[in-house]
């Protein structure tokens, strides 16, 4: 788990047999479980952990996720997951997630995530504190991810 540059968080991920399917490749949820860790693994490498978020009073949680499969991916792939956030509302951010296979640099998947900041005592929308905002200082639309 490392930052590649100022714009990438780099995930790196191993295809286990608990995410294989029926067809013998990686389950879809598990696409997204590997989305959703890396983003959470990127919030913690900025020093916005669980317990940041609670000293801050709100959570960010998922609103929509687009995933776009490209190529599939089996047992023992290596695959990184680089994402970054491409864009901050007032109370909403935009992730962009690029899932690459290691061993040919194929892009294996994409996705779009849009996350919405909520309080968690009265679990609605509340704006993002700068403080947040400056963690994620790449916070720039890229053009094809």
């Amino acid at each position: 788990m490392t930052a590649a540059s100022s714009e990438e968080y780099v995930f790196p991920v191993v295809a286990s047999p608990g995410d294989i399917d029926e067809l013998g490749h990686v389950s879809n949820v598990v696409y997204v479980r590997w989305v959703q860790d890396a983003a959470k693994a990127h919030s913690e490498a900025v020093g916005w952990d669980r317990a940041a978020y609670q000293r801050a009073g709100a959570v960010f949680v998922v609103r929509r996720h687009e995933i776009d499969y490209l190529a599939p991916v089996f047992l023992d792939d290596r695959i990184e997951v680089r994402t970054h956030v491409a864009k901050f509302g007032a109370a909403t951010c935009e992730r962009k997630t690029r899932l690459v296979r290691v061993s040919d640099g194929v892009e294996v998947a994409r996705a779009v995530t849009s996350w919405a900041f909520v309080a968690i005592t009265t679990q609605r929308p509340t704006r993002i504190p700068q403080e947040i905002r400056d963690a994620f200082p790449a916070a720039v639309v890229r053009a094809g991810v």
